[in-house]
């Protein structure tokens, strides 16, 4: 099949109609554009008449708590300044809002390169044969992870990848599901990094993370340089980061002899939604494998920092020990997925010229993470939580296809869900200072019979923090320690969870019939306030921190985007490169 076979007008006007909602409606909520009544629907306008570049887009759309703009793709109709329908066009679009969106000469050419790729996404799911949400409820764990068709909930431009090329987006994209066989290089210990947790070894990682074939056959490429697994670290590679970067960036390296190339294993992997994680579906039972990929998307290049990872197998032990040794942790079902052991090659010329942070110091690392499949008890299944928001093309909502499964009353369904995955994130925050980037891509559900017992956390080493003084944490990751004002504390939960993710889902269950909106927050309020009844302790907690104040600030995603599409955030001081605009009315104030 060609790379370019989805091109075609019928599947890309749809997926541009199905981005622009999400643009309108996103850029509504952080309030980069201010749409105006028009009629029964609402307008945006942009653009100067005076340089022919004034436009107006109307559309329908229904408004939920939190400022949530759900749009009506089928309604957006684009009109020139003396009233003339135009064709819908994505990049049309930010050229002529390019002032509300605050985008810079520098920016702009390159974010448009990314909602070009984001519209092919679109284009190429629209275009294939794609199951429904019905039968999504039946799929397993990797079918499930194919079929997203919505990425980020928040990001517009949230599927940019750029260094793909056409080829490359058929055999790396997760949503084509293709199967993927990790390139391997040996690299001399002399010269890298292996981390792992206190009772695992690198022969453990030999043993269990390669197959049996190529690890035979890589111990005899090593044996023919002299070489043993005693003497050197292996490193999986994703194909794409071996051909444009290591085999060339690093070619002094390789004739040095410094690092060995051993070839392709024989386990087939899948990407993950996160793009550069893998799933071995040859051995379901076998570790996630993390790998760096110097590929351009949603606001950072995506290596992997030897430096950064080599306490990333000490944060996840110290982590998923605290949350597996809290009863009520345990009591919720929670378990943390350990990053178990790390890797990354030490490059003499970029480390030592390259600053702290560059991309040519995040080019050849990788590390290892639980796979969930192990640990799931007779009868559970798994899915991303990112497949709550998914709707199918039909218009049919997984969410409220797994609900008509369960049998259950949409409000015991939803208590059961967000028992097992808010209730702990705020627990966390609550009496440790824990928290996490708990968006639908780091969880990972435990459904029986269409219902959610319990969650999974993952990516913890770069994603978790300890903001609470008294919470003890070794001096090896003193880098999670850190500390905010109060209300960002309570935003950890209100902004991540409240605003990133369950914004969406209530507006989907009300817009489908399931379940309104005002139950929905009242079934969130009560599950928060039952909890914090069972934790008479924390009361002074709950009072300092609260998730029922009447407001919060509002955090901008796509605002940082569009203002630094190649590094949105400060990794060593992620709060004071946020974007803050006005305040958010909470839903769950009603309750309080």
């Amino acid at each position: 099949m060609s790379a370019i076979d989805h091109l075609t007008p019928g599947p890309w006007l749809r997926a541009t109609r199905l981005l622009l909602a999400k643009a309108i409606g996103e850029f509504a909520h952080e309030r980069l554009l201010v749409p105006v009544k028009d009629g029964d629907g609402y307008a945006v306008a942009a653009g100067s008449a005076a340089e022919g570049t004034a436009e107006r887009y109307t559309f329908a759309a229904r408004r939920f708590k939190l400022d949530h703009w759900a749009v009506d793709a089928d309604s957006i109709v684009r009109r020139d300044a003396g009233g003339a329908e135009l064709d819908l066009d994505a990049a049309a679009f930010f050229l002529a809002f390019r002032g509300e969106l605050g985008l810079s000469d520098a920016v702009l050419p390159v974010y448009l390169e990314e909602v070009a790729a984001t519209v092919n996404r679109g284009a190429y799911q629209l275009g294939e044969e794609q199951p429904g949400a019905e039968a999504l409820v039946d799929a397993d764990f990797q079918r499930i992870e194919a079929a997203m068709t919505g990425g980020h909930p928040c990001f517009v431009a949230g599927s940019g990848r750029l260094g793909f090329t056409s080829e490359d987006y058929r055999a790396y994209a997760p949503e084509t599901g293709a199967g993927v066989r990790l390139m391997w290089l040996a690299a001399r210990r002399e010269h890298a990094m292996f981390a792992a947790a206190p009772e695992l070894d690198f022969d453990w990682l030999v043993a269990t993370q390669l197959d049996a074939d190529s690890r035979e056959y890589f111990a005899s490429l090593l044996t023919d340089r002299g070489l043993s697994y005693e003497d050197v670290y292996l490193i999986p590679v994703h194909p794409w980061q071996w051909r444009n970067k290591i085999s060339v960036t690093f070619a002094p390296e390789i004739a040095a002899g410094r690092l060995v190339p051993l070839g392709e294993g024989h386990d087939d992997h899948q990407a993950q939604q996160s793009i550069r994680t893998f799933f071995n579906r040859s051995r379901p039972e076998a570790d996630y494998v993390k790998t760096a990929l110097s590929v351009l998307n949603m606001g950072f290049m995506r290596g992997l920092s030897t430096e950064y990872m080599e306490v990333t197998p000490a944060i996840s032990d110290f982590v998923a020990d605290m949350v597996h040794g809290d009863a009520t942790m345990k009591r919720h079902g929670v378990t943390v997925l350990r990053e178990r052991a790390s890797v990354g090659y030490r490059h003499p010329a970029y480390t030592a010229g390259a600053p702290k942070g560059s991309p040519y110091r995040k080019m050849l690392a990788a590390l290892w993470r639980e796979s969930p499949v192990p640990k799931l008890a007779e009868g559970e299944r798994v899915a991303t939580m990112a497949s709550l928001l998914h709707v199918d093309s039909g218009g049919g909502s997984f969410a409220s296809a797994l609900i008509r499964r369960s049998g259950l009353r949409p409000q015991e369904w939803l208590r059961g869900y967000l028992d097992a995955y808010l209730v702990p994130v705020a627990h966390c925050m609550y009496k440790y200072g824990l928290v996490f980037m708990p968006h639908g891509e780091n969880v990972i559900l435990a459904l029986r019979d269409g219902a959610v017992e319990r969650v999974f956390l993952k990516d913890i080493g770069e994603e978790c923090g300890i903001l609470e003084p008294s919470t003890a944490v070794p001096e090896a990751i003193a880098r999670i320690k850190g500390e905010v004002p109060d209300e960002s504390r309570a935003m950890c939960v209100l902004t991540d969870v409240v605003d990133c993710f369950l914004r969406f889902l209530a507006a989907q269950l009300d817009l489908d019939g399931v379940l309104g909106e005002d139950e929905f927050w009242r079934v969130a309020a009560e599950a928060l306030k039952d909890y914090q009844a069972a934790h008479p302790e924390l009361a002074e907690a709950f009072e300092r921190f609260s998730l029922f104040a009447g407001s919060f600030t509002l955090s901008c995603l796509n605002r940082l985007q569009l203002k630094n599409n190649q590094q949105m955030v400060d990794l060593e001081n992620q709060e004071e490169s946020l974007i803050y605009i006005g305040r958010l009315d909470n839903p769950l104030a009603a309750w309080r």
